[in-house]
């Protein structure tokens, strides 16, 4: 592995930022998974998107130079990113002079590595912008040249310097957004000591593979640095991710400057996804993503100790299992989901014969679900509760279902628990109603 390679994590999610504890605690583990960057750019941080030309209070930068001197205590890279593509006026003079006072208040503050991002924003341009540079890529990199020279100027050392470009993954460059040519104009006209972002095929990648990223790499004119959102749930408040790091084959690292990820908004629930992205960093010739991740879980189990039943190893890893990763689930969740299914399905006079191999793990499920209210650590309860009362609820009325239909095959199922308008209720419920989405990814309605 390169001396430089970059591994480590990414607060960027749109939602609360982490607190000063929450910090403490991930810092704590990347040390011990021997991480080493920090990068610091949280959506819901206004000054640091939405107000960008706004300065931080003093009390804001207390808060901030703690943030990077508990990074610097761990061994970390702390960068700083600004995200000013909202509203930017790129021919103005005084934006990159506002930009730089910015990045001059971080410096003071002990900041030395920082990122500009242009993601999630507007797909158009200031009729003087257009006038000026003609295109969003050349004014994006004249605004990212001309902070890089101020940083390596400034700095006596070469500053690490990063640029998240307008599509970062390749179905949006498929689509044309930034306008045409735009990452290759990035790659003709970005300085080459800058760092350019890139996620992968999609947003959330699965699958990232050599060949796209050597291809990318001739665009761009330099080895990109993955901003990976394989474990982002900000985009989806009811899950929760704690597979493996996969998808990525240990090639991989040799063909990009490093791998930063972008992870659960929930900092507890991170422990198994970056436990498993530092042992394919560090790993030599092989790479099993489950093997990593059964060691991940019997780590993380020691933080689920129970004041009521005991919550044991194997019944984790099948909550586990369940939320897995956003395209995959564990082995154990899949042949529970497969059971439930052929049971479903089964005749009649043979239901009880399929429901036999799925009533003890649903049991099992049911029960652990129940059992994280009385979890010790009312933070880590706090983090999962609203997610497995879902998961508990399904396996209640399955096991209801099961148990009614042995007394009366074919009676209706009903149940007092899951009156209608309270149970998969609300407008969003509604919604998903009216139209399915079939396994080609298209919608159609419900008739």
């Amino acid at each position: 592995m390169k001396a430089d390679f970059l591994s480590g994590v990414i607060e960027g999610f749109y939602g609360p930022p982490w607190t000063a504890t929450e910090r403490s605690m991930v810092l704590n583990w990347m040390q011990a998974f021997q991480l080493n960057t920090y990068l610091y750019a949280p959506k819901d941080d206004l000054k640091q998107r939405l107000l960008w030309r706004v300065p931080y209070t003093s009390q804001e930068t207390s808060e901030l130079k703690l943030l990077i001197d508990n990074c610097h205590a761990h061994g970390v890279r702390f960068v700083f990113a600004i995200s000013p593509g909202l509203d930017m006026a790129y021919a103005q003079a005084s934006e990159l002079e506002t930009l730089q006072g910015r990045l001059e208040q971080l410096y003071e503050l002990g900041v030395r590595d920082f990122a500009i991002l242009f993601d999630d924003i507007p797909d158009s341009m200031r009729a003087e912008d257009r006038r000026r540079f003609g295109t969003f890529a050349l004014a994006q990199s004249h605004a990212a040249n001309h902070l890089y020279r101020y940083l390596t100027g400034r700095a006596a050392s070469r500053a690490r310097f990063f640029f998240c470009p307008t599509p970062y993954c390749g179905r949006m460059r498929r689509a044309g957004l930034g306008g045409e040519r735009y990452l290759e104009e990035i790659g003709e006209t970005l300085d080459p000591g800058i760092d350019v972002f890139w996620t992968g095929p999609e947003i959330i990648s699965s699958q990232i593979s050599v060949k796209d990223i050597e291809s990318l790499a001739n665009t761009l004119r330099r080895p990109p640095l993955l901003w990976d959102n394989l474990h982002a749930n900000d985009y989806d408040g009811q899950r929760f991710y704690c597979g493996p790091y996969s998808g990525r084959p240990l090639e991989l690292r040799s063909e990009i400057q490093g791998i930063l990820h972008n992870p659960n908004n929930e900092a507890l629930l991170n422990f198994v996804p970056w436990k498993t992205l530092s042992d394919f960093i560090h790993a030599k010739a092989t790479w099993n993503p489950r093997e990593s991740y059964l060691n991940a879980m019997n780590d993380w189990h020691a933080s689920f100790e129970s004041a009521g039943s005991p919550i044991d190893l194997e019944d984790l890893v099948l909550l586990g299992d369940c939320f897995y990763l956003p395209e995959e689930e564990g082995s154990e969740a899949a042949q529970l989901f497969r059971n439930a299914e052929q049971w479903l399905k089964a005749p009649l006079n043979k239901k009880q014969v399929f429901y036999r191999p799925f009533q003890e793990p649903a049991t099992r499920l049911r029960n652990i679900c129940a059992e994280i209210v009385n979890l010790e650590n009312r933070h880590l309860f706090s983090a999962l509760h609203r997610k497995t009362w879902d998961l508990r609820e399904e396996m209640e009325l399955l096991l209801t279902f099961a148990k009614q239909m042995k007394s009366d095959p074919t009676s209706q199922l009903r149940s007092d628990y899951h009156l209608p308008g309270t149970y998969r209720g609300g407008m969003v419920s509604k919604l998903r109603g009216l139209i399915e989405q079939r396994s080609d990814g298209s919608f159609i309605p419900v008739t």
